[in-house]
């Protein structure tokens, strides 16, 4: 039996982390150093939990539920065809993707003597053009980001990273500022759904299997199998990687205080430790890993949608969210960003919500309205509250989620998805399940 061990193991976790590593990977760690200062740490606890923890554990339990539909399919089959749709469109063309090339153009412009107008148009449609090119040879994704882009990405945040130690621009952390000053665990917690990795990692699964089927492991229990250990190097990778960052942004945030975003708080401080050619090293670093993430989300997307669609061809697909994600990406880092505090809060509940669900294994299964009820529940409540984000007010809707402990914190769906779970168990055993006629 072919199992996947050894350096197949490692190419195949690398490539996880490459699909996992991109724009939002690079921008929030620092970033978080830069405002959490001296309570760094603190946040890292509660950012590696939304960052890491659940996006490992959701690849983990997509693999072993056979699928993100059969997964989401537990609430119910309408709930899981517009879940799906959502989580694709926000990884794909809707945010993610056009994020890469907005993020990494930003770390170029600086050479290219301007930050917009045809400069841009002309480099995302470069990058996109390259991407589409790798995207459409999905099951080479090993090959191409394991063996290469992966070890040149590492290779050159190491680099970054001992520079700070070998040359710190500064003795001391910052004061903390904004919403850490407060609650850092909590601030850092909600941070993490920028990676937006956790939705992201409901889709990586299928992409995982097949590269690990092209290396020769075709028994579907290995493939779950290999997918979960590949899921753990990942996750240890990104670990390690986020910690860096980190303390390279805490840094930054002390010596150069005023950073608005996380590419600024890395410019800062590299243009103080190595000068042009650290800028060279920065964009180098934005480049590869935005490329790694748009590959992977290229091809996710495709895949699905090609299944949806069958009369439509997986190249045709690629082809289609390369251009419409070139088209959203010259809207600006900044616009893309704005959008997606809102969108992200009003999906990433729900995705959280079942991941955790779906770690009790079959034994909430065989109640047969825990899903339902509380999906029901976290998603009244995260849509409600990701409207009042974006200025729309639900007269008394809105004062009474508001309401719910946590709810100013960002985590009011926590209590209403403990509840969901309670209340399901109870009508699972007060309400017989109908049978169906014949």
């Amino acid at each position: 039996m072919q199992q996947l061990r050894g350096k197949n193991l490692l190419l195949v976790g690398f490539t996880l982390f490459s699909m996992f590593f991109g724009a939002g990977n690079l921008i929030f760690p620092p970033f978080l150093g830069a405002q959490a200062g001296t309570v760094t740490w603190i946040a890292m606890i509660g950012f590696a939990v939304s960052a890491i923890g659940f996006p490992i554990l959701g690849v983990i339990e997509v693999a072993r539920s056979g699928g993100l539909r059969h997964l989401a399919g537990r609430v119910h089959p309408k709930f899981a065809a517009v879940f799906t749709l959502l989580i694709y469109l926000s990884i794909g063309p809707g945010l993610a993707i056009p994020r890469t090339a907005s993020t990494s153009f930003e770390m170029v412009a600086p050479f290219l003597g301007e930050k917009g107008g045809w400069l841009q148009v002309i480099y995302s449609a470069v990058f996109f053009a390259l991407a589409a090119l790798v995207a459409l040879r999905p099951e080479k994704l090993t090959k191409r980001l394991g063996k290469i882009l992966c070890p040149a990405l590492i290779l050159l945040i190491l680099v970054l990273f001992f520079g700070c130690v070998l040359r710190p621009v500064t003795d001391h952390y910052g004061v903390p500022t904004g919403s850490y000053t407060e609650l850092p665990a909590i601030a850092g917690f909600l941070g993490g759904y920028q990676t937006m990795d956790t939705i992201a990692a409901l889709n990586f699964g299928a992409v995982i299997a097949l590269n690990i089927r092209a290396l020769g492991v075709t028994e579907d229990r290995e493939v779950v199998r290999g997918t979960i250990r590949a899921g753990w190097i990942a996750g240890a990778l990104l670990l390690v990687i986020y910690a860096m960052l980190a303390h390279v942004g805490a840094l930054s945030g002390a010596a150069f205080p005023g950073g608005e975003t996380g590419a600024d708080t890395l410019t800062n401080i590299v243009a103080a430790l190595f000068g042009t050619p650290g800028g060279v090293l920065l964009a180098a670093i934005f480049v590869i890993a935005c490329f790694n993430t748009c590959t992977g989300l290229l091809s996710c997307c495709s895949e699905y949608f090609q299944e949806l669609m069958p009369k439509i061809s997986y190249r045709a697909w690629v082809a289609f969210f390369a251009l419409i994600s070139m088209l959203i990406s010259n809207v600006g880092l900044a616009g893309i960003l704005k959008l997606s505090t809102p969108v992200l809060n009003a999906i990433y509940p729900a995705a959280l919500a079942l991941i955790l669900l779906a770690l009790a294994g079959d034994k909430l299964t065989r109640f047969r309205l825990v899903y339902p009820v509380t999906l029901t529940l976290v998603c009244v409540v995260s849509v409600v509250d990701a409207l009042r984000q974006a200025g729309v007010v639900l007269p008394g809707i809105t004062g009474a989620v508001y309401a719910i402990p946590l709810a100013k914190e960002g985590l009011g769906w926590l209590l209403p998805a403990v509840a969901g779970v309670l209340l399901g168990l109870a009508l699972s055993v007060l309400i017989p399940e109908r049978k169906s006629r014949r």
